[in-house]
């Protein structure tokens, strides 16, 4: 899968750069070739001549040298490679690529690219979850680059556990064969449905709920890193839809009902919209006005289009279907209630009252249900959430 591919790996400073060394073995094994970019960090913890040794050509170091770059070596260095490889992919490497920076060579060569960026970050767990890096990580997921990991453990620098140790080296040769076509789910097409919908009461006022769609958009993202070809209908979310899948944008319950319909047949249908239930039946077409007698305009509802059980139910029903249940109390037990009425394969359930912030929030804790029980996933980053839940999909239709 990986013969003749030429890879541009860059390595960021930070502990995890050993693994770099490691993860050019094992992509040169398996045919590809691989061009190195170091940081000035990197440096301090691999050194070139290691690094070029295993690659067997030289390394890149320095943005303002004159010979690499008398033909304009970042841009010859950007567009040469079939893929980009950033491992270990640090805060600061993340954050200069969603800010479009360009101050050194690896962050120069990132901007003038027009080839695929795989990103592997590495970092401190309270650096992963600052808000200002999930920030970064949204920005980059909207632009198309791909992440893999990080995954949990001990960090090696400060003896601390949690989310920011970087894939190891075969996790990330794996997503760059996905990357190049042959993920586990190439050949398959997943649809998936994010974000609210907004039921208008008049032209300017609707009804909705805090849903910003990054689960959603996080699962479509990691289903085409595994090869998928995603159709992605999404209501007015707050986090931009994923590159390199069919978008199909709605606003209502029942435009979301006819995309959903018009987008089967499908393998897979994962349903994390967090749609309306009812919708104004006495819309105004005119901006409502205060009449002077203190009394609210009188609003009729009518209850929505199930389009979870329209899926698992229907005449053409996906091989697997994947609920969400959004609850607020006993969520394991409304949850499985919901798989059970609605007849789809599987649920996800969260608790998504005021005090968990995982509504709108950067991160989640699931509980996925199945017929095979309740299984309670720790709390991750919502892209985690979303690589481990893909990883389910694409063993489920193997």
């Amino acid at each position: 899968m990986l013969a003749d591919k030429r890879i541009l790996l860059i390595i960021g400073g930070g502990i995890a750069a050993y693994k770099a060394l490691d993860l050019i073995r094992r992509l040169r094994e398996r045919g590809a070739s691989v061009r190195a970019v170091m940081t000035a960090a990197a440096q301090q913890f691999v050194t070139p001549l290691s690094v070029g040794a295993l690659t067997a050509d030289h390394v890149f170091t320095d943005l303002f040298d004159r010979q690499d770059e008398q033909d304009v070596g970042h841009i010859r260095l950007s567009r040469e490679a079939d893929l980009i490889v950033v491992a270990p992919a640090t805060a600061d490497l993340m954050a200069k690529l969603a800010q479009g920076l360009a101050g050194d060579l690896a962050s120069a060569v990132l901007l003038a690219t027009d080839k695929p960026v795989l990103m592997a970050p590495a970092m401190n767990p309270r650096m992963w979850a600052h808000p200002a890096t999930r920030r970064n990580q949204v920005q980059l997921l909207a632009d198309g680059v791909r992440l893999i990991g990080p995954g949990r453990g001990e960090m090696a620098e400060s003896g601390e556990a949690g989310e920011g140790r970087m894939a190891e080296p075969l996790e990330i040769v794996a997503a760059i064969a996905a990357a190049f076509g042959g993920g586990p789910l190439a050949g398959r097409h997943v649809l998936v449905t994010s974000g609210p919908t907004h039921e208008p009461i008049d032209p300017v006022r609707y009804i909705a709920n805090r849903s910003s769609g990054a689960q959603g958009t996080a699962l479509a993202a990691a289903l085409r890193d595994l090869g998928a070809r995603v159709t992605f209908v999404t209501g007015p979310a707050v986090v931009p839809p994923p590159v390199r899948v069919e978008v199909v944008r709605v606003e209502t319950a029942r435009e979301m009902a006819s995309a959903v319909e018009a987008a089967l047949p499908a393998d897979a249908a994962v349903m994390a919209a967090a749609v309306a239930d009812w919708r104004v039946t006495n819309a105004s077409g005119q901006k409502l006005k205060k009449d002077g007698s203190g009394k609210p305009p009188a609003l009729d509802f009518a209850e929505n289009p199930d389009i979870l059980a329209m899926v698992a139910k229907g005449s053409k029903r996906p091989r697997l279907v994947v609920g969400f249940a959004a609850e607020t109390a006993d969520v394991v037990a409304h949850a499985t209630a919901k798989r059970a009425r609605k007849g789809c394969d599987w649920i996800v359930a969260n608790d998504v009252s005021p005090a968990t912030g995982i509504m709108g929030g950067a991160e989640n804790a699931v509980t996925l249900i199945s017929d095979q029980g309740a299984e309670t996933w720790p709390r991750m980053g919502k892209d985690a959430v979303a690589r481990k839940l893909a990883a389910r999909i694409a063993e489920a239709l193997a």
